[in-house]
């Protein structure tokens, strides 16, 4: 086996950040973040094979949970928060866990992370069966939180995928379907809330999307089933709805959307009338 290296602590290639301009500092930060998506191109292999067993689950009747801890947590809970919205699921179907509960969304919880039971509790008070799928979110790899919970998922034949910045890391030894987004070194050392959790964010983008594509949650490239829940997303509604029946007059394309309460809604009922 390789040795593990756990390249998100080494040392930045920068020195003395305190002594550069703003300018400066902008213009190598924002070097370091174009890096990220090659990065991520090299993982498309691994990200393809976790995509494909989760969607078939999913289709099954199963939910996906995101579990993580600190900066990796919240990423979790932000893109499970977005797919009701964006493409009309049940709240229940993504869910995002984090070390330390809600409170860990806005603040640091100490030693939430280093916990080896909590991770596998927290999951249960989602009633998690071996039809649903869990994704261990933790960019160094050696979360004990995210770690043990995929241990206990694997014990009970629960599909289990990470998500992890540092190559043949300990998190990935529990996974069935490992993902590894080698980022390099941080322009700050250490601080993985910057390259590693640009990596996240675009994976998780990436498998979500792909996902509720697979589950017929995206029609062409529209969003039909995504939620009227503010006046932006009603005026795209109503746009799509204008397109999609050659509707040129505004406000009926709009009475037919409310009317049925989403745009596939609309759509059908109107090509069916």
């Amino acid at each position: 086996m390789p040795e593990f290296i756990k390249v998100t602590e080494q040392t930045s290639t920068y020195r003395h950040l305190e002594k550069m301009s703003i300018q400066d500092l902008l213009l190598n930060i924002n070097k370091e973040d174009s890096t990220v998506p090659a990065a991520v191109d090299k993982a498309i292999p691994q990200i393809e094979k976790l995509v494909t067993a989760f969607a078939d689950k999913m289709l099954d009747g199963g939910r996906m949970f995101y579990i993580g801890a600190g900066t990796s947590g919240r990423l979790g809970i932000v893109d499970a928060s977005e797919c009701p919205p964006s493409f009309g699921v049940p709240y229940g179907l993504v869910i995002g866990i984090i070390a330390g509960g809600e409170k860990a969304i806005t603040q640091a919880v100490e030693f939430a992370e280093d916990s080896t039971e909590h991770g596998w509790a927290d999951l249960q008070k989602h009633f998690i069966n071996d039809k649903d799928v869990v994704l261990g979110l933790a960019a160094s790899g050696t979360t004990p939180y995210v770690i043990s919970a995929l241990k206990e998922c694997r014990k009970r034949g629960i599909t289990t995928g990470s998500l992890s910045c540092n190559p043949n890391s300990p998190v990935s030894k529990e996974a069935d379907y490992p993902i590894e987004v080698v980022v390099g070194p941080e322009f700050v050392t250490g601080s993985t809330r910057m390259k590693s959790g640009t990596a996240q964010k675009l994976v998780l983008n990436m498998i979500s999307t792909s996902i509720m594509i697979q589950l017929g949650r995206v029609e062409d490239n529209k969003m039909v089933n995504m939620q009227l829940s503010n006046v932006k997303l009603v005026d795209r509604g109503v746009k799509m709805v204008m397109e999609r029946l050659s509707i040129t007059d505004y406000e009926k394309a709009k009475d037919l959307l409310l009317k049925y309460g989403g745009v596939k809604k609309a759509i059908q009922a109107a090509t069916e009338s």
